[in-house]
């Protein structure tokens, strides 16, 4: 049996984040390929061949080419454990990457050499910031016609705050590119576009070596020794310190598609990115190292399975070893509870695990026992924080189009609320079901879900609303003065809480001046 502090110290627990179409789930692929994990890459665009991605699996997901849920993956890459969580890249489910990035240790944002940095690229990023989470740069599709390098890396410094340093450089671009130059390991790697095989690899003892004269040609090779003096003078040392620190983004060039540098970002990512470390609860911080098992649900499913229409919780594992059938205390409720059949991710595909470490990512299956942000210990009181819902922009009312599916339809918002990727709100005046959601697609994927997760059949009917916000006071007469004046717009969430849904923001503005005493929160974390 491994101590405790091997199996932390082999663990990378990271992310991958991007803009949708940056080719953040292709590069997803081929790191499992790296990994053994899978054997072929799914094509995601091309028709012709019906695999899909391997880490998208939703049916929707399928159809659209796009993907919507954050998965799992975890796979073994010599002696490190690779844990990566995919998320999705298009905006109206920031929120579940957002609370994704609490339970991950480090980042990998994917940028496309063509469009640069992207607005929800510049998001994520202030999510990091904030966290201070270690971000490594994959600059993808040098295969494709792009912007200068140069160009990428000033664009990557303004846009995301943070310095950069490349590892790798490319020779030419587009139809002309011929290579990456590995700065990080002195190694030259020849472009052969095949999107199975690995490419060839040139062996150099130093940029001058004429080997490689003899692969790119003199003009290139002469244009690759000036880039890269220029590098030298321009950017500081790589120094590993720096990059765990937040200040320093490590940058490489390739393309995911023709698994092209990808491993040179595998390899040095192994490397230098952190281990698991210390998680901050509102008791005290907890460290990995810790011998009493702690995790926090991050994020729940519902039906991983749709033969079983079972929900998963996603637990974060932060300190000890999790052990099957072991007793452990669900704080919130106050019980103790424990699992036959906890299940590790590979995509879709999931086996029962005996035991997890710290930064391995668990599923528990769940009968509506858990919330987002729900913590697990052997017996302490500890609530892991930093895992707020946001919020929504977007309302809608949720009408049952089949009243002898009553049932199922409730059932099936109940579970898809539990995922934590739309709020349900309860209308005090008329009692009709208000959903709200950061973005439009999000309306389409429940009503997709509920009805062939559920057999439930919706319509959507609009409602205007600017934003809903949770309200308290101390002042219990100021409260009740105040939900008597604006009876029409008061809601209910799940919790049972109050929620004013404001019909513009100048309405929001006068409650706010006219109400002193009460708290407006536009988070759900208070």
């Amino acid at each position: 049996m491994a101590s405790l502090t091997t199996e932390i110290n082999r663990r990378r627990t990271f992310a991958i984040i991007s803009h949708p179409d940056a080719g953040k789930t292709t590069l997803t692929e081929k790191l499992l390929l790296f990994g053994g994990a899978i054997h072929v890459a799914g094509a995601v665009k091309s028709n012709k061949i019906k695999k899909t991605a391997t880490s998208d699996w939703m049916e929707i997901e399928k159809q659209r080419g796009i993907s919507v849920a954050t998965s799992v993956m975890g796979f073994n890459y010599g002696d490190y454990k690779i844990n990566i969580l995919d998320t999705p890249g298009h905006q109206d489910f920031a929120e579940d990457t957002y609370r994704t990035l609490t339970a991950v240790d480090s980042v990998i944002i994917v940028v496309d050499v063509a469009k640069g940095v992207e607005q929800q690229t510049r998001k994520l990023m202030e999510v990091c910031r904030m966290r201070n989470t270690p971000v490594i740069i994959f600059v993808n599709k040098l295969d494709r016609e792009g912007k200068d390098p140069f160009d990428i890396l000033d664009e990557l410094e303004s846009e995301l705050k943070i310095k950069v340093r490349p590892l790798t450089w490319p020779i030419n671009i587009g139809a002309r590119f011929k290579g990456v130059y590995n700065i990080y390991e002195h190694g030259l790697d020849l472009f052969t576009p095949d999107k199975q095989k690995v490419t060839e690899r040139v062996e150099i003892k130093d940029v001058n070596d004429p080997a490689i004269d003899a692969a790119v040609g003199a003009a290139d090779a002469g244009k690759l020794r000036e880039d890269l003096e220029l590098i030298e003078g321009v950017y500081p040392e790589f120094n590993e310190l720096d990059y765990l620190d937040a200040k320093v983004a490590p940058v490489f060039f390739g393309s995911a598609l023709n698994t092209f540098g990808v491993k040179e970002l595998l390899d040095c990512f192994v490397r230098i990115a952190p281990c698991p470390r210390p998680t901050q609860a509102e008791e005290r911080q907890v460290e990995p190292g810790e011998s009493t098992f702690s995790g926090f649900v991050f994020k729940i499913h519902a039906n991983m399975d749709p033969n079983h229409r079972s929900c998963i919780a996603f637990v974060k594992v932060c300190s000890g070893i999790f052990k099957r059938n072991a007793n452990y205390k669900h704080i919130r409720l106050g019980k103790i509870l424990k699992f036959s059949s906890p299940t590790a991710f590979m995509a879709q595909k999931k086996d029962i695990v005996d035991e997890a470490y710290p930064g391995d990512i668990v599923g528990l299956p769940d009968n509506g026992t858990f919330k987002i942000g729900d913590t697990l210990t052997e017996g302490e009181d500890l609530h892991f924080k930093g895992l707020p819902s946001f919020s929504p922009e977007m309302f809608k009312y949720i009408e049952n189009t089949d009243p002898m599916k009553t049932k199922q339809l409730n059932k099936g918002i109940e579970q898809l609320m539990d995922e934590g990727v739309a709020q349900l709100f309860i209308n005090q005046f008329n009692g009709r079901k208000i959903i709200g959601t950061v973005g439009q697609l999000q309306f389409e994927v429940i009503q997709y879900r509920l009805l062939h997760e559920y057999g439930a059949q919706c319509r959507w009917e609009p409602i205007h609303l600017y934003k809903a916000c949770w309200i308290e006071s101390d002042d219990d007469a100021a409260l009740e003065a105040f939900k008597k004046r604006k009876h029409q717009f008061m809601a209910v969430d799940r919790e049972g809480r109050d929620v004013f849904l404001a019909d513009s923001g100048y309405v929001l503005q006068m409650a706010q001046t006219d109400f002193p005493k009460i708290r407006f929160h536009f988070t759900s974390e208070f």
